[in-house]
This record gives structure tokens, sequence and C-alpha cells, in this order.
């Protein structure tokens, strides 16, 4: 007597990539280094057909941007997987550069994608301090060590040296979803002005490929019985009890050592 060989259901490793993206992920951010383990679960363990991006981010560190999505792509192209984004609230600036690491990109009406630019932002405090009388005291080492210091004036040449910094950034940015969504985006529309789109509008555009939800969406493409997996960033146990101080000690601390820095 012949036993027929069942044949397994086809399964799909969902990632969550919900949150800021930064190399500190305090407060249950993005960052390569905390990723990697995840993707390389994710895309070997139980033989997956394709992996899906649950994306919900808006943006943050241009560099942590551009690692995490360069790691999707690798392990997508070496096992050779289809890769699918789905956009919840925003995929925005840097969010956005992780959708655009998928192969198709479905959004709700209602999503935001895009923001396709860079920004760094601040505060100054020169006038305030001086009508209390208060002398800010800086001595460096290089002329350009104490550039946009918000306790004292702002000058054009580091304004112009700002730029100069963002320019190359906001290139990186460009070229990664030209090169991803080629032929896809809408020809004679600047796309890369930092603008943001609802779901509806970015397919218009060319930057999503359709309006879905992840569940419905798989099952429509890999069939009712399609199992899915899925893969997220634990948080640390007191965070999960709400006893997370350290969060804001150390988000005050990136906020110093980088006040504004983000895509």
């Amino acid at each position: 007597m012949r036993i027929p060989i069942l044949k397994s259901a086809p399964s799909v490793a969902v990632i969550r990539l919900h949150g800021t993206i930064g190399a500190a992920t305090r407060g249950g951010g993005l960052s390569d280094a905390a990723l990697a383990p995840l993707l390389e679960r994710a895309f070997r363990k139980g033989r997956p057909v394709a992996v899906a991006l649950s994306i919900n981010s808006p943006g943050g560190s241009p560099v942590q941007s551009s690692l995490i999505a360069d790691r999707i792509r690798r392990h997508a192209d070496r096992r050779r997987l289809p890769v699918h984004a789905f956009v919840e609230d925003v995929a925005a600036s840097g969010g956005y550069w992780l959708a655009s690491a998928a192969d198709d990109i479905w959004a709700d009406h209602s999503s935001l994608l895009g923001s396709i630019g860079v920004i760094a932002a601040g505060f100054g405090f020169s006038d305030l301090i001086a009508r209390h009388g208060i002398e800010r005291r800086v001595h460096t080492a290089g002329r350009s060590k104490s550039m946009l210091d918000p306790f004292r004036p702002e000058t054009a040449e580091d304004v112009a040296r700002l730029e100069r910094l963002m320019a190359p950034m906001h290139e990186a940015f460009k070229a990664q979803v030209a090169a991803r969504r080629g032929a896809r985006l809408a020809q004679g529309l600047d796309l890369f002005t930092g603008d943001v789109w609802t779901g509806a509008q970015a397919v218009k555009v060319g930057l999503a490929d359709g309006i879905a939800h992840l569940e419905p969406k798989l099952r429509q493409l890999y069939g009712d019985k399609v199992r899915l997996r899925p893969y997220g960033a634990r948080k640390p146990f007191l965070r999960r009890l709400g006893m997370s101080a350290d969060d804001l000690v150390g988000a005050a601390h990136d906020r110093l050592m980088w006040p504004g820095a983000g895509a």
C-alpha cells in the first residue's frame, strides 16, 4: 500500500518593524544590531515561501535605516525569497526606506508614506541667556567643533556646513528609492521634497503598489492555508512592566549628543 505524502502548508515570516530607527534601541526602537538575529531567524526558520514586513515607523537614523534595508535585501537575495511590505499608520522618512527594501509595498487608504528627505532641528537660546546675564564659555581645539551650539548665535557658515552634510544623505535616500521602485515611480513629479502621501495617493505616484492589509493579501497570494509566523523584537522585562526610567535618561543623552539629526 502506498502511503500518501502530506504536503505541509506554506509559511510566511512576518517581521514587525514598529518604532523609531536609531542606534540606541531604548523604548522599543529599531536598530541593525538588534534586528540582525531576528532577520536571520525569520528568513531561515521553517523555510518560508516569503517574508512580510509589518511597518509602522516615522523614521530616525539614516544610517540605521540603510543598514537594516540592506540586511533585508541580502537575506532576500541569498535565499531568493520575495519580500512584501505592509504599511500600517506610517512609513515615513527612514520608515519608508525600510519599506523600499521590499519587492512590493501595500498600505491602508489612510496610511502615510514618503517624507523622502533629511532633517536636522534644534533650538537657539542665545538671546534668552543674554537677557539673564548668562555668559556661555566654550573652548575647542578645532574651529568647527562647536558647530550650531544652541547657546550661541547661528552663523551662515554653520548652516552651510550642515547643508553640506545633509545633501549627500538625501542623495543616498533618493538613490535607494529610485533603485528599488524604478519605473513604478510617477514621471514628471518631484517625489523627493520630503512631502508625504496617504496610501491611496502613494499608489498613484508609485510609492506603493496597492491598497491591502497583511493577512488577507498574504492569503490571496499564498492560499488560505498559509501559516503566518510572527517575528518581533522582545521587550526587556522591566520595559514590559512599565519600569523604564533609563529610557528617559538615555533618550535625553541621545538628544544632547545628536540634536535633531534624522531621516
